[in-house]
C-alpha cells in the first residue's frame, strides 16, 4: 500500500509510522534520518511498530529485488520493532 492509497499524503512521518503500526504493516522509506529517530523514540517509549525498512534510492527493479530478499528472510513477526537497511 502506498501513502497515496492510504490517503496519508501530507501526514507527518510520525503519523505515517503510527498508521503503519496500527495496520501491522512494515514501512518502507528513503528518509533515513527521520525514521531512525522515530525508531529510537518508539524503543525508548516501549512502543511497538511492525518494522521499518530504509532504502537508498535505486533503480525500481533493484529496489524490488532487495525487498523480495527481505521478504524471503523474515516473517512479519520477525520484522516487528526492527529497523532494516536495503
Amino acid at each position: 500500500m502506498t501513502t497515496q492509497e492510504a490517503h496519508k499524503i501530507g501526514c507527518t512521518d510520525a503519523e505515517q509510522l503510527a498508521f503503519a503500526a496500527s495496520q501491522r504493516r512494515t514501512l518502507l522509506t528513503h528518509n533515513r534520518v527521520d525514521f531512525e529517530a522515530l525508531a529510537r523514540s518508539y524503543f525508548e517509549h516501549q512502543k511497538s511498530h511492525s518494522g521499518i525498512i530504509i532504502a537508498v534510492r535505486r533503480h525500481p527493479r533493484e529496489l524490488a529485488e532487495r525487498i523480495l530478499l527481505l521478504l524471503n528472510l523474515y516473517t512479519a513477526d520477525e520484522m516487528e520493532n526492527q529497523l532494516r537497511y536495503i
